[in-house]
């Protein structure tokens, strides 16, 4: 039995024996009922996912799968595929965004090199990346797939390679990406799994004019009907129109709901790997923490599909992993309200007869 097949066979629902207990306490606490509102859905949510009424989440990191796309041929982005390893480096060098916010968060940066389209193997000796590398970058998906069916899996279970592998140190995983010219990829994949229209999905990426935007999505069309993925298959629609670095999220996504650990969604790039994800096992989306809403259009449908309510909405378009890496503030503060709360008979304070 392949990895793949391993894992799928344990995801299962949260358990609701937790969840009840959960929202039993939730309902006694010396405040007007429900007055933390999501703060409280959440805390249900992560007992049912970690089978605790203390869920662990101090142990924290944000996995950042970094990988190129043939695409940026079709000149999608504002930015040249030599930025993608440039930046690699400087999260190693702690000084990106997403280095500043773990940091703030109490989170650990693992970066993973899904398929980047340079030589990085200096920085994987040196342990500071981890090397998974498919391929040097997918092809160019406006002339054909990305990448093989092989390749897709390839992706997918690297991503559960790594779940496993730190499975011991990491109590929350959050989703982050780097990779010039994947809101490409992410956009296919969104119209292929929510059927709303390249027009209404498509943004504006690393800072595209109105001429831009247009071309890109003419891009995107010539893509579908180039590839024509199958929107019931996820390793289809992965190997079609899909990114190493998306198959990575979506592997680290599948992992860590078998582990039966949180994974906190980051923005429109993460959202893509975590429709494959869901196209391969539904019951994935119990463990998945919507994180924020991107400036990317096609975001809010990307989360409709899934049916999460995103934490935060703050006018993000960083990737990386930055709004999940915020987002874990309030995971930590759900925790704190179910356990350090304490209840209207614990206080001793009179509780409302209504």
């Amino acid at each position: 039995m392949s990895l793949l097949d391993r894992t799928l066979k344990d995801i299962f629902p949260q358990d609701s024996d937790f969840r009840d207990r959960a929202k039993e306490r939730l309902d006694q606490l010396a405040m007007p009922h429900w007055a933390l509102g999501d703060l409280m859905d959440l805390a249900i949510d992560l007992a049912g996912m970690t089978h605790s009424m203390a869920p662990p989440v101090a142990k924290k990191a944000i996995i950042t799968m970094a990988g190129d796309h043939g695409v940026v041929a079709e000149g999608v982005s504002k930015f040249p595929q030599e930025v993608t390893p440039q930046m690699v480096y400087n999260f190693v060098n702690g000084g990106a965004g997403i280095n500043a916010l773990a940091r703030q968060a109490g989170a650990d940066v693992v970066v993973v090199d899904m398929g980047v389209a340079a030589d990085l193997n200096d920085l994987a000796r040196e342990g500071k990346i981890i090397n998974k590398k498919v391929g040097l970058g997918t092809d160019n998906i406006a002339r054909g797939p990305a990448m093989s069916n092989a390749m897709a899996i390839r992706s997918i279970e690297s991503g559960i390679d790594i779940a496993n592998e730190l499975a011991g140190r990491v109590d929350v995983f959050g989703t982050g990406d780097m990779g010039i010219g994947n809101t490409t990829p992410s956009t296919a994949i969104a119209a292929v799994i929510t059927g709303k229209s390249v027009e209404e999905l498509t943004g504006r990426g690393t800072g595209l004019d109105d001429e831009q935007l247009e071309h890109k999505q003419e891009v995107i069309k010539k893509i579908l009907a180039c590839n024509k993925p199958d929107p019931k298959n996820g390793i289809d629609i992965l190997a079609k129109v899909g990114g190493f670095e998306i198959g990575g999220i979506a592997g680290l996504i599948l992992g860590a709901a078998a582990l039966k650990k949180p994974v906190v969604v980051d923005g429109f790039i993460s959202t893509a790997g975590a429709l494959i994800a869901i196209a391969i096992e539904p019951f994935v989306r119990d463990y998945i923490i919507c994180a924020h809403r991107s400036m990317e259009p096609g975001h809010r449908y990307m989360q409709e599909k899934i049916g999460c309510r995103p934490l935060l909405d703050m006018n993000l378009r960083l990737g990386e992993g930055t709004g999940a890496a915020l987002a874990m503030n309030l995971v930590e503060a759900a925790v704190a309200v179910l356990t350090e709360v304490a209840t209207f008979e614990e206080a001793a304070v009179a509780g409302s007869d209504k």
